[in-house]
């Protein structure tokens, strides 16, 4: 039973090398080898790309988004796999039932992570609970991170892969976090740390101490003082167990060969906007606002987006717009990579 009475928790559970694993599973024979999945499994063919790496080819330096062929030169002992999402998406959902089955409330992050809001005396026992029942029943294996907040949680869950425990609290916060570099934090990436670097913050210590009114300032009135509150490891601690509702769907190719015309780059983009807009629709949402990436085969990558006039169901105007935006790209070289993303309406505002 839950005792109300008990400290609220926060467990972040994380299977590990979660598509590497299930592919371990599948073929024993496997097991303590390199192996890679992604795109069609063969390094020989271009611009294909990591998911997947398991730790023992990780070992050779091979890391997610990876090209493949890249993969090979570093471990050609690897074993390169097809990706197969009906099988990823098959395990995962085997394990958030599992997961269920205890008395917390989950809330799915992914195929391969989920939160666990929990009321217990033993936050460690729950989570020795979870990976225990998660290896009997379904082979993998997990670590779990306890924390106070989500934020808490997911970073002690970097100290305890892969499997282990590890826990993080608003007294242990500083002294574990605080001399550490600000990407550290899940949500700041490296364009936010140029910009905090630019107001003299390097650290996650620095952040918390910094000036709200300046961090204002620099990152508008909401994103400032939130920037800080992941400095000081506070953040959110609530853990619904509704399904997290995508506000946007996306789809992007890098092609085998790069595309030079205005005319194909345009079809293409006309493609994939069509494609998403009819599987977005299909699933009862509306379509709000589009973006475009490009990346061209300098590696330099932009993705600019628009606004619908109005939510609509018909691919039509959607894909107008996608053209309009396409059109704010100087393309002077060679397209290796287009996509389409689209902002979609929440079920109920229709």
């Amino acid at each position: 039973m839950v005792d109300p009475g008990a400290p609220a928790w926060v467990l972040h559970v994380d299977l590990d090398q979660f598509l590497a694993a299930v592919e371990v599973l599948r073929r024993p024979e496997l097991a303590g080898r390199p192996v890679v999945v992604g795109g069609d499994g063969d390094p020989s063919r271009p611009r294909q790309v990591v998911a997947t790496a398991s730790y023992e080819a990780r070992a050779f330096g091979v890391r997610s988004g990876m090209p493949l062929r890249t993969a090979a030169r570093k471990c050609p002992d690897c074993v390169f796999l097809p990706s197969d999402r009906p099988a990823y998406e098959a395990a995962s959902a085997r394990v958030m039932e599992l997961l269920r089955t205890f008395p917390v409330v989950v809330e799915v992050w992914g195929w391969d992570e989920a939160v666990l809001g929990a009321r217990t005396d033993d936050p460690e026992g729950l989570a020795r609970a979870v990976q225990a029942r998660v290896v009997a029943e379904t082979g993998l294996t997990c670590a779990v991170g306890i924390g106070q907040t989500k934020l808490q949680a997911k970073t002690a869950t970097g100290f305890a892969k892969p499997g282990g425990i590890a826990r993080l609290t608003h007294d242990t916060w500083m002294a574990t976090m605080g001399h550490r570099p600000v990407t550290a934090l899940s949500g700041i990436g490296e364009r936010t740390a140029r910009r905090l670097a630019e107001a003299g913050i390097a650290t996650v210590a620095e952040l918390a101490r910094a000036d709200r009114d300046d961090l204002a300032r620099r990152f508008g009135p909401t994103i400032g003082p939130y920037l800080q509150l992941l400095g000081l490891g506070g953040g959110d601690a609530t853990v619904v167990a509704e399904p997290r509702v995508a506000r946007g769907r996306s789809r992007e190719v890098t092609y085998e060969r790069d595309l030079t015309s205005a005319e194909e780059i345009a079809a293409e983009v006309a493609r994939l906007a069509t494609e998403l807009t009819e599987a977005v629709v299909a699933e009862g949402r509306r379509v709000t606002h589009v973006a475009v990436k490009v990346r061209t085969r300098t590696f330099f990558t932009r993705t600019k987006t628009s606004k619908l006039p109005e939510s609509t169901t018909d691919p039509e105007p959607v894909v107008r717009t996608a053209l309009v935006v396409l059109e704010r790209f100087e393309l002077h070289q060679p397209v290796r990579l287009l996509g389409v993303r689209v902002v979609l309406d929440l079920p109920d505002k229709r």
